[in-house]
C-alpha cells in the first residue's frame, strides 16, 4: 500500500470482493466493443480513451464503496503515468525518426531494394525471420517495427498484400526477437521475478518457443502461397515513381546500421533514437536537397528552407507528392504529432489500470485464480490467464509480468516446480500477448507505429497468439516441466 495514506485510513478500507474487482472490467470492455462496433478503426482516435477513463471513473465508485481513500487512487494513478514517460519519449522520438528517414530517402531505399529482393511467394515469411534477427540482435521489438517494420509494410502494399498479414509477421517475428533476446528488457525481468537466472531462463524458453516460430513460419508460408498477386503493383513502375523523387543509394543505409549498432551495444533507445533522427536529417540535406527545400516550403535549398524542411518533418505529419497512388501512402510521415493519439490512449490505460491497482482489483482478480490452481496444469492455467488479463485490465506487459510473478513464485516453489517454470510462462504469456490489445502501451505503440489497426493484425500475429497455447500444451502433457529437484541434481 502507498505509504503516504496514513495508517488509521489504510485500516479502515475493506478487502475488495472478486465481483466487485471484475464490475470495471465488464463495463469496459462492453463500452470498447460498442466503440468498435460503432467507430471501427477510428475507435482509437477518442472514444477508447474517454472509455477508457470512464472505466476508472467506474473502478474509483467500486474503491470509494470500498472506503479506499481518493488520494491513494490519485497517487498510484500518478505512479502509473510516471512509469509510461520513457516509452512515451521513445514515441515521439520514433515519431521524429519516421519524418527525417522518409524524407532522406532511407524508408524509400528499404522499400526500392527490398521490392527486388523479397518475392510475394515468401515475402510473409521473409518478413518473420528479417525481425527475427533484427529483434535479437537490439533486444527491443519497438525498435524493429519502428525501422525494417515499416519498410516491410510498405512493401507489402505496393506487392499487394494484405497489410495486416504483413504486420502479423512483423510483430511475430519481433516479439520472438524480443523473447529470446539476453538485451531484452522483458526477458530479464521474468527470471528476476520467478527466481532464476537470465539463460536458464532463455534455454528453457526454448521448448515453447521453438515449436511456436516453426509453426509461425510454416503459416505464413502457407499464407504466403494463397495470395493473389493479380491486382499487385507493377514492380517496374514502382521502382521508377520511387527514383524520380528520391535520389537511392545502399549509403543510406549506414544510417539504420548505426542505430542498430547502438541498440546493441546496449545505448540507451532514447540516445539510439534520437541519433537516428538527427543522423536522418543530415542524409537529408546531403541525398534529398530539393525535396527539404520543398517540404519547407522553398524552391532551392537555403538555411531557412532546409531548417523549416527538417523541422516539419520532425514535428507534424508531412507528406511526399507522388503521382503514384500505392506509393502516396507510404511517402507521408506523421512525425510527433502523429504520436499525440498514441499518447493520449497510453496515459487513459493508466489510469484505468492505475485506479484498478490501487482499490486492490488487480490482485483479488490474481488470489482468485490462484485458488483454482488445483495442481500443475491448473497453476499454469491460472498464471497465463492472469498474464492475460493484466494485459487487458492494467494496460501496461511490465505489470502483466511483475504481478503474477510475485503472486504465483510461492505456489510454484510449493508444488516442487523449478522457477524457470514460471518465467517461461510469463513470457509466453505476458510479454507476447501485450500487443494484441488495443489500449495496451504495446498495442497502441505497434498500431501507430506501423499504421495498422490491432484488430487488423491481430489474427496474424500467429506466434504472439500460440505462444500461450503451447506452454498450456506442454503445462497439460508434463513436457518439460523441471522439477527442484531435477534442478538441483543437474546443478
Amino acid at each position: 500500500m502507498d505509504n503516504n495514506i496514513p495508517e488509521t485510513t489504510q485500516h479502515n478500507e475493506k478487502q475488495i470482493t472478486l465481483f466487485q474487482s471484475l464490475i470495471p472490467i465488464i463495463l469496459l470492455v462492453a463500452f470498447l466493443a460498442l466503440n468498435v462496433y460503432i467507430f471501427k478503426d477510428n475507435a482509437i482516435g477518442g472514444s477508447n480513451q474517454f472509455v477508457l477513463l470512464m472505466g476508472g471513473a467506474f473502478a474509483a465508485v467500486v474503491g470509494f464503496v470500498n472506503k479506499v481513500p481518493y488520494e491513494k487512487m490519485l497517487n498510484k494513478v500518478s505512479k502509473n503515468i510516471k512509469s509510461t514517460s520513457g516509452a512515451i519519449l521513445i514515441l515521439l522520438l520514433v515519431g521524429s525518426l519516421s519524418g527525417t528517414w522518409l524524407i532522406s530517402g532511407i524508408v524509400p531505399a528499404m522499400i526500392y531494394y527490398g521490392l527486388q529482393i523479397l518475392h510475394p511467394d515468401i515475402f510473409l515469411p521473409a518478413c518473420v525471420i528479417i525481425c527475427s534477427i533484427i529483434s535479437i540482435a537490439t533486444g527491443s521489438s519497438w525498435t524493429t517495427s519502428a525501422t525494417v517494420g515499416v519498410a516491410l509494410i510498405g512493401i507489402g502494399n505496393t506487392i499487394g498484400i494484405n497489410p495486416g498479414m504483413v504486420a502479423g509477421a512483423v510483430i511475430s517475428g519481433a516479439y520472438f526477437g524480443d523473447k529470446m533476446s539476453p538485451l531484452s528488457d522483458t526477458t530479464n525481468l521474468a527470471p528476476a521475478m520467478a527466481g532464476t537466472d537470465l539463460f536458464t531462463h532463455i534455454k528453457y524458453m526454448v521448448y515453447t518457443t521453438v515449436p511456436t516460430y516453426i509453426i509461425t513460419l510454416i503459416l505464413f508460408i502457407i499464407l504466403g502461397l494463397t495470395q493473389n498477386m493479380e491486382g499487385a503493383t507493377d514492380t517496374a513502375t514502382t521502382l521508377n515513381a520511387i527514383k524520380e523523387i528520391f535520389t537511392i543509394s545502399p549509403w543510406l543505409f549506414i544510417v539504420p546500421i548505426i542505430v542498430i549498432a547502438l541498440i546493441v551495444k546496449k545505448t540507451e533507445p532514447l540516445i539510439a533514437l534520437l541519433i537516428g533522427t538527427l543522423l536522418g536529417a543530415l542524409f537529408a540535406l546531403i541525398f534529398q536537397p530539393e525535396l527539404v527545400a520543398k517540404i519547407g516550403g522553398g524552391n532551392k535549398l537555403d538555411f531557412i528552407s532546409g531548417y523549416k524542411g527538417i523541422m516539419n518533418s520532425i514535428t507534424v505529419k508531412s507528406s511526399v507528392e507522388t503521382s503514384n497512388e500505392t506509393l502516396q501512402g507510404l511517402f507521408e510521415s506523421k512525425g510527433m504529432e502523429g504520436m499525440l493519439g498514441t499518447i493520449w490512449l497510453i496515459l487513459c490505460a493508466m489510469v484505468f489500470g492505475g485506479v484498478m491497482e490501487a482499490i486492490g482489483a488487480l490482485k483479488a482478480i490474481s488470489r482468485a485464480m490462484l485458488k483454482v490452481a488445483n495442481g500443475i496444469f491448473g497453476l499454469f492455467a491460472s498464471t497465463v490467464s492472469s498474464c492475460i488479463v493484466l494485459n487487458v485490465t492494467a494496460s501496461d506487459q511490465y505489470l502483466a509480468i511483475v504481478v503474477p510473478g510475485k503472486m504465483f513464485a510461492e505456489a510454484y516453489r510449493e508444488k516442487g516446480l523449478a522457477p524457470e517454470n514460471l518465467s517461461r510462462t510469463l513470457e509466453d504469456s505476458g510479454t507476447v500477448t501485450s500487443v494484441l490489445v488495443p489500449w495496451n502501451t504495446c498495442g497502441a505503440y505497434q498500431s501507430s507505429v506501423l499504421g495498422v489497426s490491432t484488430l487488423n493484425y491481430l489474427p496474424y500475429a500467429f506466434f504472439n497468439i500460440l505462444s500461450p497455447i503451447m506452454t498450456l500444451i506442454f503445462a497439460a502433457f508434463r513436457i518439460k516441466i523441471r522439477q527442484l529437484t531435477e534442478r538441483v541434481v543437474s546443478a
